[in-house]
């Protein structure tokens, strides 16, 4: 049975703008950008060009499909370390087997699906989960994909995660240096990804400024 250590961190108010970017509003009143919404600010993805190739209609069911896929997966991995009963869809049941090997190494959990912020960074989003992954504490971000991923091709992960470090230590004190990465992967074993904070905090740090250049918060 996982073991949870548990904190007093504050609720956030969590806004979507119309045109898609997440911001959380802080007791304090301060309403800060979320970390996706800055890690996404420099994607090189051209959606507009990829609608075009595949079509509208095919755009929209491979999304769909993915952030569905994400969600359930998602969901089992919170709900099976709080010892819930799971529902498998029986389309997610190889990759959950997979995945639930990764999810076995988490305990002493301090964050679940918790939100988070930072004054230093003006910057919050909600972290997937923070504990102990093989023994030592990490800040743990839960993925999916659909093709096997290598470390290139994901440093807004490791952005995104950095930033929760640093939320996390601000709200409660506690450092954290390791950021996991646990990434189920269609029809293929999932991967892990370790990596160290300090590699990525300026990156997101750069990202959060242009973030601020482009949309004037």
């Amino acid at each position: 049975m996982t073991t949870f250590i548990h904190h007093d961190f504050a609720k956030l108010e969590r806004i979507t703008n119309a045109d898609g970017r997440r911001v959380y509003v802080t007791p304090d009143g301060n309403s800060y950008p979320s970390v996706t919404s800055i890690t996404s600010v420099n994607s090189t993805f051209n959606k507009n060009a990829w609608i075009q190739r595949v079509g509208v209609d095919e755009a929209n069911r491979i999304t769909q499909r993915a952030l569905d896929r994400g969600t359930r997966v998602h969901s089992l991995c919170e709900n099976y370390l709080l010892g819930n009963q799971l529902e498998i869809d029986m389309f997610d049941v190889e990759m959950w087997t997979a995945m639930r090997k990764l999810v076995d190494r988490i305990d002493n959990v301090h964050c679940l699906e918790t939100p988070l912020y930072s004054d230093y960074l003006k910057a919050a989003g909600t972290v997937d989960c923070i504990g102990e992954f093989d023994g030592k504490l990490s800040v743990i971000d839960f993925k999916t994909s659909s093709r096997v991923k290598e470390r290139d091709d994901i440093y807004n992960y490791f952005e995104q995660t950095a930033a929760y470090s640093v939320m996390f230590e601000e709200r409660t004190g506690i450092p954290i240096g390791r950021l996991v990465i646990l990434m189920a992967i269609d029809d293929d074993e999932p991967r892990v990804f370790i990596e160290k904070r300090d590699s990525w905090i300026a990156g997101f740090r750069k990202s959060r400024l242009d973030y601020k250049n482009k949309f004037g918060v």
